[in-house]
């Protein structure tokens, strides 16, 4: 009797890790699509009544977006929202610090990834039984690998890449995300040849040979290949396009870094570290991957605790990039600014002053996601460990 009823609280307690194991999966899931910290300056030249959030950016796992929305009143006419990340590049170069996008490519570039790895590993962690554990997580682990390597390094593979963090590769570069795709010399000469049959008296099936319209990312895949094209013909270095997003990745962060200060002597060697960190992050995802395989097959119960204290640390290590960065823009300004600013560490939260710019920096919605996941994994974590020593 006792037996069945340990049995019963032990299915129960499965069933309640594997509920708030699946909700952490969904927040962080969820993650990846919306704002997870807010920044914005305000200062007297932009006020409250055009600037009701000040000039404000959105940080997401994938990208930097623009915090601005159009105002609407009727002294104040707007066909569109003020871009705020521009505007935010433009005032912070003046003190000679680099394009915001510059921050973390490599942390977007594999940000995807990392939160696929992540439910990954929450899925081990809610498998009580290790054959089963190990299977799910291979399969898991080799459907990733295959995934980031055709992105990293395939032919083309940055269309792999989301929606959203092509966007913000575009709009980096202060190209219109909304621009209409130009039609191709070979689509014009069709067009031609149409015109003339219709013209000759031919009936001519048009909508059977035109283009489908363009997808948002294959519009903004379309822009990053002609805008590389374009700078590469410039710099005449004939590197071939080849679409990886190792190569996107290594030529944004060149032509960002030089929008304002373009100086090779420092910024070759500074994309020479960004390629060493997109080759490492991989060799270490890679490692990671096995190491779990391995403690998943061998049960080793400290590795599977691993599996839900990392993704319980994610708002921690969220924080400590975030600030990391901060310190890296404050710290490393070029020296071509027009005016000259001590090297300072930013606001991280809360609000700070820069000369006559007061700066806000506050968590948003995606950070909160991340603190309700870790609260509920934390639940799970003390939960199954209550069972597991009920179980001995």
């Amino acid at each position: 009797m006792a037996t069945v009823m340990q049995n019963s609280a032990s299915q129960k307690q499965t069933f309640i890790v594997a509920g708030l194991s699946l909700i952490s999966i969904a927040m962080l899931a969820m993650i990846y699509f919306v704002p997870i910290w807010w920044v914005s300056l305000t200062a007297p030249n932009y006020p409250p009544e055009a600037f009701p959030d000040g000039v404000r950016i959105h940080f997401h796992m994938n990208g930097v977006f623009n915090g601005c929305e159009m105002v609407e009143k009727a002294e104040i006419q707007e066909d569109e929202a003020l871009d705020c990340v521009h505007e935010m590049d433009t005032i912070n170069h003046y003190v000679g610090m680099y394009p915001i996008s510059t921050g973390g490519p490599v942390e977007r570039g594999y940000s995807q990834f990392l939160i696929s790895f992540l439910i990954i590993m929450l899925i081990g962690f809610i498998c009580t039984k290790p054959r089963v554990r190990t299977a799910l997580m291979a399969v898991g682990f080799a459907g990733l690998l295959g995934w980031m390597y055709a992105t990293i390094y395939g032919n083309n593979g940055v269309a792999l890449q989301s929606a959203g963090y092509l966007t913000a590769l575009v709009t980096a570069l202060d190209q219109d995300t909304s621009k209409e795709i130009e039609v191709s010399p070979a689509q014009a000469l069709i067009d031609r040849m149409q015109q003339s049959l219709a013209a000759s008296g031919v009936d001519v099936d048009e909508t059977a040979s035109k283009t489908d319209e363009s997808s948002e990312k294959e519009l903004m895949f379309g822009q990053l290949k002609t805008n590389f094209e374009t700078d590469i013909a410039k710099r005449g270095t004939g590197e071939e396009w080849n679409g990886s997003s190792f190569q996107v990745i290594s030529w944004h962060y060149t032509k960002t870094l030089g929008r304002y200060f373009n100086n090779p002597e420092e910024i070759t060697p500074m994309v020479g570290k960004l390629k060493l960190a997109v080759h490492g992050v991989f060799v270490v995802l890679v490692g990671a991957m096995l190491l779990l395989l391995w403690g998943a097959a061998k049960n080793i119960k400290p590795l599977y605790w691993l599996l839900v204290a990392v993704p319980i640390a994610l708002p921690i290590f969220f924080i400590i990039d975030y600030a990391a960065w901060l310190w890296w823009f404050g710290h490393n300004m070029n020296e071509m600014g027009a005016f000259t600013v001590k090297p300072f560490m930013p606001t991280v939260f809360g609000q700070g002053k820069v000369a006559q710019f007061a700066t806000h920096s506050y968590p948003y919605i995606g950070f909160g996601l991340m603190v309700l996941s870790s609260l509920a994994l934390a639940i799970a974590a003390l939960i199954r460990r209550k069972q597991f020593r009920e179980g001995e």
